[in-house]
Order: C-alpha cells, then sequence, then structure tokens
C-alpha cells in the first residue's frame, strides 16, 4: 500500500504532539524559475512555475496563546507564546513562520496559540524556494484560521514583506507570488513592476521540465544577493543622472542601453545593467516562442540566460557552470540553466523524455568526476499554488 505524502503528515502529526488529531492540513508548492533571473526586484519580468513538491503544514489550534513547531526536516522544535512573535537566531527555520505570526499580529488578526507540524520534499538551500513554500503555506493557514480571508497577491505581499524585514534577505516577490498564484500545467508571466500577471500554458511536448541539484548549499546566496541589489540600485541611479526617466533597472530598454552604456565607468555596475536589461528581453522572448511551439528556440535562451547570470551577474559558481555544460552536450537536451539565487543550488533544463535516463546517467557520472560528489534529479510537472488539502 503506497502512504501518501498528506497521510504521512497526519500519523507524524500525531506522533508529535502526543496521540492528538490535527484539525486542518495546508500545502504550498516550490518554484522554479524557467527564465528571468535577478530581474524580480528590478522591476521586470519572470517566468516561474509552480512545482508539485513542496511543503505541508498540520495545525491544531490551540487557546493558551502557545506555539509549538515541530518540523519532520528540523531537528530543533520551536515554542514561543503570543508575546513572544520577535526574530531569535536560535528558533531558526521557525522565524519564517513567526514572522508571518507577527505580520498578520500587526493587521489586527491573531491565533491564540497552536500546534504545528511541518514537513517538505523541497531540499532546502537549493534554490526551489523552500522559504517562500514555507512562507506561504503559514500565512495561507492563518489567513483562513482567522478569517482575514486575504487573497493570494495579498499573501504573497505580506510574505515578501517577512522575508525582507523579518528575516533580512532583501528578495523580490516573485518566489511568493509564483507559490501563491501557481496553476496546474501553467507557468506565470509576471510583470513584478506592476504585478499584472499571464497564466501562460507549459506545453513543452516531448520535453520535460528536469531540476538538478548540484548539492552545494548556497552559503553565500544570502550577502551577495543583497550586494546585486545594491549595486542594481546604484545602476539606476547613475542611468537617472543620464537622463533616463526610469523607475527601474527593466524600464531600460535594449536600445537605450546600447547608447548609455559607454557612460556607465565602473565595469561591475555596467555588467549588472546589462544582465538586467537583456534577462528582461530574454523573458519576453521566451514566453513569445513558447506560445509559437519553438521550443528549441526557447533553449537557446536559457542558454543564454546562464551565460549572462555566469559573466554579467557572476552568481554561478565552479558547480552550477559544471552541471550546464555537462547537460547541454548531452543529446536530447536542449536548454539548460541555473535556477534560483545561485552560489548552487539548481540548474533547470529541457529534456526529452526519450533521452531522460541517458541524461541522468551522464550527468550523473559526469559531474561527480569533475566535482567530487553526486547530483539530484526532480522531473516535475507544473503544480498548483498553495490550497487547503481536503
Amino acid at each position: 500500500m503506497i502512504v501518501s505524502d498528506k497521510e504521512k503528515v497526519i500519523k507524524a502529526f500525531s506522533d508529535a504532539f502526543e496521540g492528538q488529531t490535527y484539525e486542518r492540513i495546508f500545502f504550498a508548492p516550490g518554484r522554479v524559475n524557467l527564465i528571468g533571473e535577478h530581474t524580480d526586484y528590478n522591476g521586470g519580468f519572470v517566468f516561474p512555475a509552480a512545482l508539485t513538491q513542496g511543503t505541508y503544514i498540520a495545525v491544531r489550534q490551540r487557546n493558551d496563546g502557545l506555539y509549538r513547531l515541530i518540523s519532520g526536516n528540523m531537528e530543533n522544535h520551536v515554542q514561543f507564546s503570543n508575546q513572544e512573535l520577535h526574530y531569535l537566531e536560535s528558533h531558526t527555520w521557525g522565524n519564517y513562520i513567526k514572522g508571518v505570526l507577527h505580520a498578520f499580529d500587526e493587521k489586527g488578526y491573531s491565533l491564540n496559540g497552536a500546534d504545528l507540524y511541518v514537513w517538505g520534499n523541497i531540499p532546502n538551500g537549493a534554490g526551489l524556494s523552500s522559504s517562500a513554500s514555507l512562507e506561504m503555506v503559514a500565512a495561507f493557514m492563518v489567513s483562513e484560521l482567522t478569517g482575514a480571508d486575504l487573497s493570494r497577491v495579498e499573501l504573497a505581499k505580506l510574505s515578501q514583506i517577512v522575508e525582507n524585514q523579518f528575516m533580512g534577505v532583501n528578495s523580490g516577490i516573485m518566489d511568493q507570488f509564483a507559490v501563491g498564484l501557481g496553476e496546474k500545467d501553467h507557468a506565470l508571466f509576471i510583470d513584478t513592476a506592476s504585478l499584472d500577471y499571464e497564466k501562460v500554458p507549459l506545453d513543452l511536448g516531448q520535453y520535460k521540465v528536469v531540476i538538478t541539484n548540484t548539492n552545494k548549499r548556497r552559503e553565500l546566496a544570502d550577502s551577495k544577493y543583497n550586494e546585486r541589489r545594491a549595486e542594481c540600485e546604484e545602476g539606476l541611479r547613475q542611468l537617472k543622472d543620464l537622463g533616463l526617466q526610469i523607475q527601474s533597472l527593466s524600464e531600460c530598454t535594449e536600445a537605450d542601453w546600447q547608447v548609455h552604456k559607454v557612460q556607465i565607468k565602473d565595469p561591475t555596475i555596467r555588467n549588472r545593467i546589462n544582465h538586467v536589461v537583456t534577462e528582461n528581453q530574454r523573458v519576453i522572448d521566451a514566453v513569445n516562442v513558447l506560445k509559437n511551439g519553438e521550443l528549441e528556440a526557447f533553449g537557446k535562451l536559457m542558454d543564454q540566460s546562464h551565460e549572462s547570470l555566469a559573466t554579467d551577474y557572476e552568481v554561478t559558481g565552479i558547480e552550477l557552470d559544471h552541471l550546464v555544460n555537462i547537460q547541454r552536450q548531452i543529446p536530447g537536451c536542449i536548454g539548460s540553466r541555473m535556477t534560483g539565487a545561485g552560489f548552487g543550488g539548481c540548474t533547470v533544463s529541457l529534456v526529452s523524455e526519450e533521452k531522460l535516463d541517458v541524461f541522468f546517467e551522464q550527468v550523473l557520472t559526469e559531474y561527480e568526476k569533475a566535482i567530487g560528489w553526486a547530483p539530484t534529479f526532480y522531473v516535475s510537472d507544473a503544480g498548483s499554488g498553495v490550497h487547503e488539502l481536503a
């Protein structure tokens, strides 16, 4: 008999909390960004899809103001009261949920304690938005339990505030938005400046989306992420000083950039702007070729995206570059790029279904030979956004 992940979580809740039964259970997916990296906090376009892997949270409400958090993925249990909704380093993963509770508390919506069991099948530190998944599943849960009834867009905005202000990671809104509004068999074409979006059918024909984890945790990701964001803000300032009437880097067109780039003297700032401007256009082009069924053209744009992330934005690293180079040489792979913040984490590739076994075997062999350890593979369809499980 095959036991579902939901059933495992329900049993684990009972085991963790002295035989008590859960009351409700919620799920939020991870996400993979097909193209459009480091554009979201620059007001640009992105093209993510929700995964079928994600984060489960089973809850039983209390009435004593106490929160007990247990995770099937982390060793440390976290406990705090309604009066202790502040960041505490020793509470590690629990701070994401605490931050959500704090954000709702400030809106006038408060739980009076809860027992929570959390389990996810997204690898931590892989760049597949395990943190946004945890934030969004907690936010959706609190919204439902308190009657706040926030829309998914409002939940995404709230969760981004938690990430930025409570957790101190200056990220854009793409992750939370994709986790909240994803739809089965679709990707989301999102304008992160306006939050206008289009659900685009992810019709890949014979090709599958393959996510490959370098199995190098992204130790540098948060600090370098904030550094890149500061560099982009400096680039925006310099372009404004040159007379461009723009509010974000992504408003700078490729034509404007060709005129002004020689006037940006700092090569680092020039490279960062070049990535954002060209990557933003690549997203638009990728959505158009996908709608036209031109999958090989989509794959070439993925390849170009990785080159820009490696040379202009400098967020890849040895493991990601080796992995992408290996994958591109294997017949049946029409495009491969890093996905997520970089400095480790995962690649996303389009691979012919009939070549999957060859792809897995060759990538594993060549990567292990070059890096010293094996990668991990995930084949995922586009899944649904955050929801309650019946």
